[in-house]
C-alpha cells in the first residue's frame, strides 16, 4: 500500500493546511475534541488460527451518538445519516447509484445515496483457488512459514494497477482482494468504483481501505470513507492503513498516544455504521514505533515481505499477511501486492460467514 511519487502530487494540490516544516518530527500530547466513545469495544481478544468462530472483533450495528451538525466535506454536501443495518432475506438493490466518470488528476468522490447499499454478496461457501502467482523478488521463508503453503490467497490493488481482469485474476488464485477507497478527507482513488464492481461480478470476496492522513481529523475521514464505500451485507471489513509515507506532503509526526487516539475514532465511526470491526493494516516501523501492545481486540493485517509476521511482530496476533509487493499475475499488467489469510479453507469459509450475518 506504499504511495507513488504521483500521488504525493496529488495530495499536495489537494490538501491545505498541513505542515512541512521538519520541526515537526515530535508533537506533544495536547487536549483533543475528538471523541473516542461511540462504541462499546469487546474485551475478548482477537483469535489467531482459529478465525473460523465467530469473530470477537465484530459488533452488532449500532448508530452513532449524536453529534455537532456536519460540516460541508470537500467536493461533496452533507454526510448521510448511519442508519442500522439490517437487510431483509433475499433482498437486492441497484448499484446503479455508484456510476460516475473517471475523476481526473483532481478526482472528485461520487456521492453516495443516504442508504448506499448495493447488491448482496454471493450467499454460500465459494470456491476456493490455489496459488499459482509469481513474484519478481521471491523471498525465502523457510519451509515452515511459506506463505505459499497457505490455503487462502489475495490481493490490494488501487489506481497503480490499472485496468485490471478481475476473472483472469481470479483464477490465478486471487479469492479475496482489498482495493483502495480514499485517503484523506478529500481523495477518492478513480478506480475504486471500477475495481469494487469488477472484483464483485468475478467472485472474489473484497472489502475497502482508507490510507489514514495524518494531517486531517479522524472524523472527518470517517466521513469520507462512509460517502464513498457502500454498506454491504456480506463485504470484508473496512481496513484502516496507518504508517507513515515520507513523500507526503503532510510532515507531522504525532505521539503514540495522538496516534492511538485519532485511530480509535476513525474505526469507531466505521464500525459503527458497518458493523464490522476495522482491520488495521500497518507495516513494521510503524507498528514499532505507534503500535506494540495496542489494538488487541482489533484484527491485524500485517506486512512483512523478508520476514514472517512472527520474527517482525512478536507476540502480535493476525487476520492477513501481506508478503510481497512484487507479485506477478496474469490479469494485471506489472507488479501487484501478494497476501494470505491466516487459516485454512474451512475457516476462511466460517470467518465469512460470520461477516454476512
Amino acid at each position: 500500500m506504499r504511495l507513488s511519487a504521483a500521488t504525493a502530487i496529488i495530495f499536495a494540490g489537494l490538501v491545505s493546511g498541513c505542515s512541512s516544516s521538519s520541526s515537526l518530527d515530535t508533537i506533544a500530547p495536547r487536549p483533543s475534541r475528538e471523541t473516542t466513545s461511540s462504541v462499546v469495544l469487546s474485551a475478548a481478544p482477537v483469535p489467531a488460527a482459529n478465525v473460523g468462530a465467530r469473530a470477537a472483533e465484530v459488533t452488532p450495528p449500532q448508530t452513532i451518538q449524536s453529534a455537532p451538525p456536519q460540516e460541508m466535506l470537500a467536493w461533496a454536501g452533507p454526510v448521510p445519516e448511519p442508519k442500522a443495518f439490517a437487510p431483509a432475506a433475499n433482498t437486492t438493490t441497484t448499484t446503479a447509484t455508484m456510476d460516475m466518470p473517471v475523476p481526473g488528476a483532481r478526482p472528485v468522490a461520487f456521492v453516495a445515496p443516504a442508504n448506499p447499499v448495493t447488491q448482496a454478496m454471493p450467499q454460500g461457501r465459494s470456491r476456493i483457488y490455489g496459488h499459482r502467482f509469481r513474484d519478481a523478488k521471491p523471498i525465502n521463508f523457510g519451509r515452515a512459514k511459506n506463505p505459499r503453503k497457505m490455503a487462502v490467497h489475495g490481493v490490494d490493488v488501487s489506481r497503480w494497477q490499472g485496468e485490471i481482469d478481475w476473472p483472469k485474476l481470479r483464477t490465478q488464485g486471487a479469492n479475496f482482494a482489498f482495493i483502495k477507497a480514499t485517503d484523506g478527507g478529500d481523495h477518492l482513488d478513480p478506480m475504486f468504483k471500477k475495481n469494487w464492481r469488477a472484483a464483485k461480478a468475478a467472485g472474489l470476496r473484497r472489502g475497502a481501505y482508507h490510507f489514514f492522513y495524518w494531517c486531517r481529523t479522524a472524523g472527518e475521514q470517517a466521513d469520507w470513507f462512509i460517502r464513498n464505500v457502500p454498506r454491504e451485507p456480506g463485504a470484508l471489513p473496512p481496513v484502516i492503513d496507518v504508517e507513515y509515507n515520507g513523500e507526503s506532503s503532510c510532515k507531522r509526526r504525532l505521539s503514540p498516544e495522538r496516534v492511538r487516539e485519532k485511530m480509535q475514532v476513525f474505526m469507531d465511526k466505521l464500525e459503527a455504521y458497518y458493523g464490522q470491526r476495522p482491520i488495521i493494516y500497518t507495516a513494521p516501523d510503524f507498528y514499532k514505533d505507534n503500535l506494540q501492545g495496542a489494538f488487541q481486540n482489533y484484527p491485524f493485517w500485517l506486512r512483512a515481505v523478508a520476514q514472517h509476521p512472527s520474527k517482525v511482530y512478536p507476540n502480535r496476533k493476525w487476520l492477513f499477511w501481506q508478503y510481497s509487493g512484487s507479485g506477478l499475475s496474469h490479469g494485471v499488467d506489472g507488479k501487484i501486492d501478494l497476501n494470505v489469510f491466516h487459516g485454512n479453507e474451512d475457516e476462511w469459509q466460517d470467518w465469512l460467514e460470520a461477516r454476512a450475518s
